[in-house]
């Protein structure tokens, strides 16, 4: 009669490790629970650091429709979020897909020079960049804010790596075929490359959606703002209401977690070098 084989026991080293996965999730997690909870909190609540589940939900929500104009609040930022993705990765991957592909003397001293940029803090670009926008005229406007964002260093470098593992043949099989450049980048490889693509949109997408300083110093006017600016505004009054705060953020932060549990399989893809 033969014996089913023995499951091992699991080893102390697999303790440590799944109890240090357990301890980082709850860590992590811990914020956005605290959000959820205290948005349903009044302020007092919130402040005598309760954590069970309240019932001022719909007064928070009316509160929050009271003093923001949501539409136009979501508008804003949508519209910056999605234009400067969409130019961010036209151009990066344009970029990338140059630096790879066509081979010449000062390439690599190009590319190199270009990633020492990453090295300039933004602090030291504000002023230069504000004194741009206001000689340009676009002071309290949105593609002050787009505009900026477009050149992203870390974009084109990770459309680069990612175009290491592009299959030259096909370039080279459609150069033989007579097709022109701009159509094998068009129709060869960007289909090739979505996933790398689907990640870069998630990086990018999140970056503009969250960006806070550079609006801050170039928006004006309260119908020119976006989410996080409205938020802080609100978050940084002389008697702060923190179940409204709650219930913006929350709003706030719905669009970034539709887009990434949305292509989030594409996302691994990408970021793990996927080409197919």
């Amino acid at each position: 009669m033969n014996k089913s084989p023995t499951r091992p026991g699991v080893s102390l080293h697999q303790m440590a490790m799944y109890g240090f996965m357990v301890f980082s999730a709850i860590l992590s997690l811990f914020p956005f629970a605290w959000m959820l909870i205290s948005s349903t909190n009044t302020t007092a609540d919130i402040n005598q650091g309760k954590f069970t589940f309240g019932s001022a939900l719909l007064e928070n929500v009316a509160k929050l429709t009271q003093q923001v104009d949501l539409p136009v609040i979501f508008w804003n930022t949508a519209k910056i979020a999605i234009i400067a993705t969409a130019l961010t990765l036209l151009v990066a991957s344009l970029a990338g897909y140059g630096f790879e592909v066509y081979r010449s003397r000062l390439r690599e001293r190009v590319y190199q020079l270009l990633l020492l940029t990453m090295m300039i803090p933004f602090a030291a670009l504000m002023i230069p960049l504000f004194t741009m926008m206001a000689k340009a005229g676009l002071l309290d406007n949105h593609w002050a804010v787009i505009l900026p964002a477009i050149p992203s260093v870390y974009i084109i470098f990770y459309f680069r790596q990612c175009t290491k593992a592009f299959p030259k043949d096909l370039l080279d099989a459609a150069r033989v075929d007579g097709v022109s450049e701009w159509k094998i980048f068009a129709f060869v490889y960007f289909p090739v490359m979505r996933s790398t693509y689907a990640a870069a949109f998630i990086i990018t997408f999140m970056a503009n959606w969250n960006n806070y300083l550079w609006p801050l110093i170039v928006l004006q006017s309260s119908d020119m703002k976006t989410i996080n600016l409205v938020l802080s505004s609100l978050a940084s009054a002389y008697f702060p209401d923190f179940g409204v705060v709650m219930v913006g953020t929350i709003l706030a932060t719905l669009p970034t977690i539709v887009v990434f549990f949305t292509m989030q399989k594409q996302f691994v893809q990408g970021m793990l070098g996927s080409v197919k």
